[in-house]
C-alpha cells in the first residue's frame, strides 16, 4: 500500500496571534505578506496529524510505503521532521518561484502522486493554518479522480477497504469506503507523536527527494493563478481586564451583577 501525506510549511499560528496581540505584527511592503523574519516556521498542524494517521495506520499492521510531499523552495525541516516520525520517501517539489494559487498547488501534488503510478490513500490536513482555506484537498481529489471524506479523526484500513470515523456538528459519522481515496484530517486525531532522538539524529542526514515542474511535465503556463492575493492587513485587537475586588461572595455577586448586565445571564 502507497500512502502520499501532503505537507504544508507555515509561519508558526502562536508566535503569528502573539504578536498581534502585542501590536507588533506587521504587513511588508508588498501589502500581501507578513514581515516573517522573527517568526518561526513548522510544518502545519493539521498536516503533522496527516501523518500520525499514516504512521498508526503502519502501527495497525498495514505493509505500507509512506511518502511525504511538500511544495516550496526550501522544505528541508519539516520534510527532515516527517522522516524522523517513519516516512518512507520525502519529497520537496521545487515551484520555481512560481506563486501557486489553491488551483495550481492542486494540479502540482496530482501530477506527482500520478507521476509516482498513484497512491492507495492521499492523507491531507484539514486545512493550512496561515489561510484557513481548505480546498486544496477537495481540488486535489477532484483532479485525480478520487472519493473525498473529509475532517476525519480516526482512520482504519482493512485491505482494499478504508472507514473513516469523520467529526460533524451532530457528533462522529462512520464512513466506509474502497480504496483508492483522499481523507483530510482534523485535530480531533489527537497530539501527534514525537520522534525520537536517534530519529531526529538520523534525519539530519536525509535529503528530500528534488523534483521540479519539468520533471512533472508542467510549464509556467499550466500553473497561471486564477486567485490573486491583493492585500492583507492586521485586524486591531484590543482586550480589556477588571479586576473584582472584596471576598469571594462580594466578587461572585458583582460577576452575576456583570454579567446580567450584558446580558450574559
Amino acid at each position: 500500500m502507497r500512502i502520499v501525506v501532503c505537507v504544508k510549511e507555515v509561519l508558526d499560528p502562536n508566535a503569528v496571534n502573539n504578536l498581534a496581540l502585542a501590536g507588533k505584527l506587521k504587513i511588508a511592503a508588498d501589502g500581501r505578506t507578513i514581515e516573517a523574519a522573527a517568526v518561526p516556521r513548522l510544518i502545519n498542524g493539521f498536516d503533522e496529524q496527516g501523518m500520525e494517521v499514516a504512521l498508526r495506520i503502519r502501527d495497525a499492521g498495514v505493509a505500507c510505503t509512506i511518502v511525504a510531499v511538500s511544495i516550496g523552495p526550501d522544505q528541508q525541516a519539516i520534510l527532515r521532521q516527517c522522516a524522523a516520525l517513519g516516512a518512507d520517501e520525502v519529497v520537496a517539489i521545487d515551484p520555481a518561484g512560481q506563486e501557486l494559487d489553491s488551483e495550481a498547488v492542486a494540479r502540482v501534488l496530482a501530477a506527482f502522486v500520478k507521476s509516482k503510478g498513484g497512491a492507495d490513500l492521499v492523507l491531507c490536513g484539514r486545512q493550512a493554518s496561515d489561510d484557513d482555506q481548505g480546498v486544496v484537498p477537495v481540488l486535489l481529489a477532484e483532479k485525480l479522480g478520487l472519493p473525498a471524506v473529509l475532517f476525519a479523526r480516526a482512520v482504519d484500513v482493512s485491505g482494499q477497504s478504508v472507514s473513516v470515523t469523520r467529526v460533524t456538528t451532530d457528533g462522529d459519522e462512520v464512513v466506509q469506503g474502497g480504496l483508492p481515496a483522499l481523507v483530510t484530517v482534523s485535530n480531533e486525531v489527537g497530539v501527534p507523536r514525537f520522534p525520537s532522538a536517534k530519529a531526529k539524529m538520523a534525519a539530519r542526514k536525509v535529503t528530500p527527494a528534488a523534483v521540479s515542474l519539468a520533471d512533472l511535465g508542467l510549464s509556467a503556463a499550466d500553473l497561471v493563478s486564477s486567485v490573486e492575493l491583493v492585500r492583507q492587513q492586521v485586524p486591531v485587537v484590543s482586550g480589556n481586564c477588571r479586576f473584582l475586588q472584596g471576598s469571594a461572595a462580594e466578587k461572585a455577586r458583582e460577576l452575576l451583577g456583570l454579567l446580567r448586565a450584558d446580558g450574559v445571564v
